[in-house]
């Protein structure tokens, strides 16, 4: 057995030391093995509860003095201080007695922490290769509380009774040397792998060493949620009301700037797994996996977009739109759609910058289209109406949530615009982004209910993302919120060009004035009319059977007032989530980004749908109900928690290449017959 040990000779000497001390430990449980009475069990180990007596644990000792330490190098016995003192320690545990060691429940432990200290301290120029084929050891608790030990017996003669670093640390060495080795993939197929040896032991069950990958595709696993009936290939519903049906995706793809600017968000990732070639690769399977109809993406880098996304969703079928945010920021939001499923109409960049304005100093931006779906030529004369397709990536900072609000304003008053049809009705409406607030924030629930009453607010608390109420100062709401130099409403709505022109309105005129010429507020002389003579002294004289009739119609619509300074905003597009925000199989909220470790979902898909009976009545939760109108949700691809997110090593990860996950909804728009 010693001689065995000795092989170790031929190591460097910091190498050495570590082999030696791993070694020792397990020849001082191999002698366990030896002296116990106990039978040798299947698979080739055995063991034994009770340790050597005194004057065996002295032999032993004295022999390896002898044998071994004199055949030592010198840069052994001349080595740092811990070296040698950890190998004192490790034979010094061979002296101890039962009583001691029952006491020291923990020497292993303590004895792989000062392992693990001598490692950290050492430079090794190669990996330790040489030991990583053997197996390492496996510790069970009995039935009566006894500790066992099992250690696999080695057919070679060179590493024979000897055992080192268990297969978990090897394992996870070779993860860290190349954690980007797992290529994206949704459904990906078996592969071979070598069946992972089995530890029998008796009344013990089986023991299985543990993984050397993570299964990222299984733990990131997303189901489909569909909900509704089943389609037919050419893209409308099979039920009794055909349907346009059409996918859309939401995704915040990390621009590769902001994580060089922000690399302390990311200190969790392996750098392979950030680059950008990687990750670009990773989205790109993405996009073809899912295949939506229309792409809604945020945090676009403009030098990426134009060199190689812009090429490559050009090459898939896109027809894409580009926004950079303004100022000196170099990334932006993109909306692509399918050149064979819609036909644009028109396009709206949207910019919150207003020179002037402290409220609206912020260079965020968003996208607004208007999409004319097309329906293959062989259904015949059918009509379905246009969509309008709005994404934005608003203000992130927690504490500005005025600044949040106003950046909301103006993108619903351009989609108002956009949307709005001849008749004053809106077409179907879907809002896609990352609001960088919280569900059943304010600023969530005024999307989803149409009105906020924000006077008096603490600014902080219209997103939700963090609570600063124990600071002296808060920054508090006040009215207006906005001033009308922007030329919004606190309906949300653009003062002049939202206001169609009425075509009946009529002028004031001659005629129309001479009919209240003698009403009483004609014939009563004004107080502190100056008196002038043949001018201001005469008295009219109402003729022998006048009356004021004047007919309501033909009174004049006064222009229309706008009221200011109510403290309270609202809108008229009745949006509601395609996310519940909450996963019932979990128990646990459903979670769309990871920042800092902390699960959170501030990217939504808001979509147009009719309010029910009771729609100005809230909900339990304090929402507006909806129910399915001119837009049927179809499906949706489920969200994760933030415990799942956790054992995957949170965002970004060899799997999901931004700190975002992507959101996909199905939905289906009505079709009409001329």
């Amino acid at each position: 057995m010693i001689g065995s040990c000795l092989c170790y000779l031929l190591l460097p000497a910091a190498r050495l030391c570590r082999a030696l001390s791993d070694a020792f430990f397990t020849c001082r449980k191999n002698a366990l093995l030896a002296k116990s009475s106990s039978p040798q069990v299947e698979g080739g180990f055995a063991m034994a509860p009770r340790g050597l007596d005194q004057e065996e644990r002295e032999g032993l000792l004295h022999q390896w003095r002898e044998e071994g330490a004199s055949r030592l190098p010198a840069s052994i016995n001349e080595g740092p201080p811990l070296e040698k003192g950890l190998a004192s320690g490790s034979l010094a545990l061979l002296m101890a007695s039962p009583e001691e060691q029952r006491d020291a429940a923990s020497e292993d432990k303590w004895s792989n922490v000062q392992l693990s200290d001598l490692r950290a301290t050492e430079t090794l120029e190669e990996p330790f290769s040489d030991l990583a084929g053997i197996a390492g050891e496996e510790q069970l608790e009995g039935v009566d509380g006894t500790v066992w030990t099992a250690v696999p017996m080695q057919a070679g003669p060179q590493f024979a009774d000897c055992a080192v670093l268990p297969v978990g640390t090897l394992a996870t060495e070779r993860w860290e040397e190349d954690p980007a080795v797992v290529a994206w993939s949704i459904a990906p197929e078996s592969l071979p792998e070598e069946e992972a040896p089995v530890w029998p032991f008796e009344g013990l069950g089986q023991l299985q060493p543990p993984p050397v990958e993570i299964p990222y595709h299984e733990i990131l696993w997303r189901e489909w949620e569909d909900l509704s009936v089943q389609s037919d290939p050419q893209g409308l519903d099979s039920g009794e009301a055909p349907q346009f049906q059409f996918t859309v995706m939401s995704y915040n793809i990390l621009a590769q700037d902001l994580v060089q600017q922000s690399s302390e968000l990311y200190l969790h990732c392996h750098p392979d797994i950030l680059n950008w070639n990687y990750r670009f690769s990773n989205l790109v399977q993405e996009f073809q996996h899912w295949d939506p109809d229309i792409l809604c993406l945020q945090e676009v880098q403009e030098d990426h977009y134009w060199e190689q996304l812009e090429p490559t969703l050009r090459m898939m079928g896109f027809i894409c739109f580009y926004k950079r945010r303004t100022g000196c920021k170099t990334d932006g939001c993109a909306v692509c759609y399918k050149h064979t499923r819609f036909r644009l109409l028109c396009a709206s960049p949207v910019e919150y910058f207003r020179p002037g304005l402290e409220l609206l100093n912020r260079d965020n931006v968003g996208l607004v289209l208007l999409l004319q779906p097309l329906v293959p030529e062989s259904l015949g004369q059918i009509t379905v109406g246009p969509l309008c397709v709005a994404n934005t990536h608003v203000l992130y900072n927690p504490r500005r949530g005025d600044v949040k609000l106003a950046q909301v304003a103006i993108l619903l008053a351009e989609v108002d615009k956009v949307a709005r049809l001849a008749d004053g009705s809106y077409c179907p409406i879907i809002l896609c982004g990352d609001l960088n607030s919280v569900p059943d924030s304010p600023l969530y629930n005024f999307i989803r209910s149409g009105q906020l009453q924000y006077q008096g607010m603490p600014a902080w608390k219209v997103s939700g993302q963090e609570d600063f109420s124990h600071q002296l100062y808060q920054r508090k709401l006040l009215t207006p919120l906005w001033p009308s130099s922007l030329g919004i409403t606190d309906s949300c709505q653009y003062i002049t060009p939202c206001q169609p022109k009425r075509s009946e309105r009529r002028r004031y005129g001659r005629d129309f004035l001479l009919r209240f010429r003698f009403c009483d507020s004609a014939c009563q002389r004004p107080v502190g009319l100056v008196l002038i003579e043949g001018v201001t002294d005469a008295r009219p004289e109402r003729p022998v059977g006048w009356s004021q009739s004047v007919p309501e119609a033909d009174i004049p619509d006064p222009e229309p007032f706008f009221p200011r300074s109510s403290g309270t905003i609202q809108h008229s597009l009745n949006l509601t989530s395609v996310y519940s925000h909450f996963l019932p199989q979990q128990g646990r909220p459903e979670v769309t980004t990871m920042p800092l470790g902390l699960g959170a979902t501030v990217d939504y898909i808001f979509f147009s749908a009719e309010p029910c009976e009771n729609g100005h009545r809230a909900s339990e939760s304090g929402r507006r109900l909806y129910r399915d109108g001119a837009l049927k949700l179809l499906g949706r691809l489920s969200l994760l928690s933030e415990d799942v997110l956790w054992a995957a090593n949170g965002l970004p990860n060899p799997f999901c290449s931004s700190d975002h996950l992507c959101l996909l909804a199905s939905f289906g728009m009505e079709v009409t017959a001329p």
